[in-house]
């Protein structure tokens, strides 16, 4: 159990240092607008995680129940899903773009609601928490719903670590991001290299 979630909480760190657009949002927020303003978008998009773990861990558990050989199937599928984002990855530009232009200027409720909105309405977001979550399940005898729900709360808390330490060390690393062209390709092929190790986690 402790294993799992450990290696549970590596990988979300790891996801959720490398460049994406909720991370870069939050960056390029706080760079523009301060601190406050980078918080207050990283609040709303953990926020809307409970969302997307609410429908998982009612909606798989109920396929659990009906049918082990369905849950295996969505376990199949996402470690297929995790190994076309690794390819995905693999293609892409691994170039970190940090645009500051025309960036409007929000309240922090605004950006909060805008968070949080972006988030929810992302069908991307749960179907990677489909992919993802399933192949940690740590427990025989603890309800799945309760174990959906421990996960998405640790995906929660090391975001929730992660961005803010994005929102307020900003000036630092877009500094350290302009400097050091290399660091964009370590975190590309790090992300990589999860996606990859989750997908044969959840295989075996």
């Amino acid at each position: 159990m402790t294993e799992t979630l450990l290696s549970f909480a590596i990988a979300t760190s790891v996801l959720a240092i490398s460049p994406g657009p909720d991370n870069i949002f939050v960056l390029t927020q706080s760079i523009v607008n301060g601190k406050k303003f980078g918080l207050a978008t990283v609040f709303g998009l953990i926020s809307g995680c409970l969302v997307h773990t609410t429908l998982l861990a009612f909606g798989v558990s109920a396929i659990i129940k009906e049918s082990e050989n369905l849950f295996f199937g969505i376990k199949l599928f996402g470690a297929m899903y995790l190994l076309y984002l690794a390819f995905k990855i693999y293609k892409s530009d691994a170039s970190i773009i940090l645009s500051e232009e025309k960036v409007a200027k929000k309240t922090t409720l605004q950006l909060f609601k805008q968070g949080f909105i972006m988030n929810v309405l992302n069908p991307k977001v749960s179907i990677f928490f489909l992919a993802f979550f399933p192949g940690f399940l740590f427990s025989d005898s603890i309800s799945t719903v309760i174990q959906f729900y421990v996960l998405g709360l640790l995906f929660m808390l090391v975001s929730l670590i992660i961005f803010s330490t994005i929102a307020i060390l900003a000036g630092v690393i877009s500094a350290k991001i302009k400097e050091n062209k290399n660091i964009s390709l370590y975190l590309k092929w790090t992300q990589i290299i999860v996606f990859v190790l989750i997908a044969v986690f959840i295989l075996i």
